[in-house]
């Protein structure tokens, strides 16, 4: 089927296209079969390292690790940089090693899910991010590779951006969050300190001595000379007769009579 040139004449019919044509021929024929000898060996050769692999061990093949390891996305230069970039910045001296520390930890405990270190949550956006810069930054951080650390925890996998951008954002948004974290904990404290005046003041209703005692003025461990003293000084303090309040008198007598009687 198909042209065959052993059989063209030029549209002669007496000539016949013999010897040139036919080494042709034989030279193509030889080729396909070298070709097909060729895939049959390298199908042969799959075949072998297929089983190779399925029957030899994981830690004996040496060809499946990388030949050397990849550098690191974040230096220790390129944090030093960065740090030393902040230190310049307006507002920097009103940054406190202390408050950036506890500002990581809250912008860390406000992220999803909240068991995660800084570290952890940077390698879950970007692997191997956070462990190149806790790397890069050491194990003691000063106040400068902290305040990187606070800024990849506010801007995340773009703090990198604007470290090297504008690094004055940072330090001015460094130091609100600051301010802001400083002032919760404020509030918190203030709480607190409430809480506990009245779960004292709970107890010294509970405990008429204590409670006479703190109407005088003293401890809980008062003699009966101290508790005697005070009661005339405060006596004298507090008389209606000398302008002082009858009702701080009367409070001050009953305190008294309740502790020596």
């Amino acid at each position: 089927m198909g042209f065959d040139p052993r059989q063209w004449s030029g549209g002669r019919p007496e000539q016949r296209v013999t010897s040139n044509v036919e080494a042709l021929l034989a030279e193509n024929d030889a080729l396909r079969r070298e070709v097909l000898r060729l895939n049959r060996e390298l199908e042969r050769l799959q075949r072998q390292q297929r089983q190779r692999i399925r029957t030899e061990p994981r830690s004996h093949r040496p060809w499946s690790e990388p030949s050397a390891q990849a550098p690191p996305r974040i230096s220790s230069q390129q944090v030093r940089a960065w740090g030393q970039a902040l230190a310049q910045q307006p507002g920097w001296t009103a940054l406190r090693q202390r408050g950036l520390e506890l500002l990581i930890d809250q912008l860390n405990r406000s992220g999803f899910p909240a068991h995660l270190t800084l570290e952890q949550r940077l390698d879950r956006l970007v692997r191997g991010l956070g462990t190149d810069l806790m790397a890069a930054v050491g194990a003691k951080p000063n106040k400068q590779t902290t305040a990187v650390l606070a800024a990849f925890a506010l801007f995340g996998v773009r703090a990198s951006e604007w470290l090297d951008e504008d690094p004055q954002r940072v330090v001015e948004q460094l130091r609100q969050r600051q301010d802001q974290s400083g002032s919760r904990r404020q509030g918190r404290r203030t709480r607190t300190d409430q809480r506990q005046t009245d779960r004292q003041d709970d107890g010294h209703a509970r405990d008429p001595r204590r409670a006479a005692l703190r109407v005088l003025g003293l401890e809980a461990n008062a003699s009966l000379a101290e508790i005697k003293q005070a009661h005339r000084k405060l006596v004298k303090q507090h008389h209606p007769d000398l302008g002082g309040s009858a009702e701080a008198f009367r409070r001050v007598n009953e305190a008294y009579q309740s502790l020596v009687q």
